[in-house]
């Protein structure tokens, strides 16, 4: 495979490496990911994140792990071991089906390598598209609130939502970005207003908690987030806190877009109450824990509930913005993402 480089993934020498998101932003440490035990467990600890990321990232380890010789019974052991990795997010799930159809050519190393390529160079191409969509909606003037991380962190281009705010701060249309903590593990804290500042945008953290005073206050003109999964009905899973934002936004008159890649969408599943939610960890509410050490805030025998994403109605939706271009309600409404 050729050498490869973006924000997050390396594969240098045959060898696929990720940038630690858990290390972020205290330190840039690149780690190993060389075998399908290593990914799988660098994805269930977030290091590495990111819908796109995750199935990227998948695609690659096979078509390296198909170069060094392994079997085609341990290469089909190995994708359906990394399918099972992230139960949410369907990109992981698209590009591993396009990984099986390689999979089944009689050459099937070279199909490995040449489709785990293509989805990488196709990312970063509707990166860029879903970046000029969006920012066409973005008016000049404009303060916008995002919610987790969705920037090249979590893709191999420019990102999906995050991408839309870079594409219109260089448009000359974004005065301010708002940026949600995104409890309970700061993606939004920590990854966010890390990629902000590398890309030179002004920007204000605040506390997941804040947003509807700022709303009131008439300090947001739109929130734009990112989508795991996107159901046929236009139902979206996305990071925990993202409906609690649709419904802010719908009460205050403040358009709410979402930016997500096609291969976000699945069509198999009908609505919201289809997709699967993952339950993480207890202990990634009772404290807090990263490069900086550990701390135990809540009492041990705490009771947890802990769901990575929610589930936002496409009722709530302003705007859907692909790399096909933007999708309105009533366009989804009308059965769009069916097709």
């Amino acid at each position: 495979m050729q050498p490869l480089q973006t924000t997050s993934l390396r594969v240098t020498d045959n060898q696929l490496f990720i940038l630690d998101q858990q290390a972020l932003p205290q330190e840039k440490r690149w780690l190993p990911a060389d075998r399908v035990e290593t990914l799988v467990g660098h994805i269930h600890a977030l290091r590495v994140r990111g819908a796109p990321l995750i199935g990227l990232s998948a695609s690659l380890l096979l078509a390296l792990l198909a170069e060094r010789g392994e079997s085609h019974f341990s290469l089909a052991q190995a994708l359906e071991t990394l399918r099972a990795a992230r139960p949410t997010a369907v990109n992981l799930m698209n590009n591993l089906d396009r990984m099986k159809l390689a999979l089944a050519e009689v050459d099937f190393v070279p199909a490995l390598v040449a489709e785990a390529e293509r989805l990488v160079a196709e990312d970063k191409q509707l990166c860029a598209r879903i970046a000029a969509a969006g920012s066409a909606l973005v008016t000049p003037g404009s303060r916008l609130l995002t919610h987790c991380n969705t920037g090249g962190l979590a893709t191999a281009g420019v990102g999906t939502a995050l991408g839309v705010i870079s594409q219109a701060f260089t448009d000359g249309k974004v005065v301010n970005v708002w940026v949600g903590e995104t409890r309970p593990l700061l993606q939004g804290g920590r990854l966010t207003a890390w990629e902000l500042a590398e890309l030179g945008i002004p920007c204000q953290l605040i506390t997941d908690s804040m947003a509807a005073s700022l709303m009131a206050q008439g300090q947001v003109d739109a929130v734009w987030v990112g989508a795991d999964r996107i159901a046929a009905n236009g139902d979206v899973a996305n990071k925990i806190g993202t409906y609690s934002l649709a419904v802010l936004a719908r009460y205050h008159g403040i358009p709410f877009y979402v930016a997500a890649p096609q291969t976000t969408l699945d069509p198999l599943c009908p609505n919201g109450e289809a997709i699967p939610i993952e339950q993480r960890a207890a202990s990634e509410v009772t404290g807090v824990a990263g490069s900086f050490g550990a701390v135990q805030w809540a009492p041990e025998s705490t009771l947890v509930y802990n769901p990575a994403f929610d589930v936002t109605p496409a009722a709530l939706i302003s705007g859907w913005v692909l790399d096909t271009g933007v999708v309105t309600p009533d366009e989804v409404a009308a059965g769009c993402f069916k097709l």
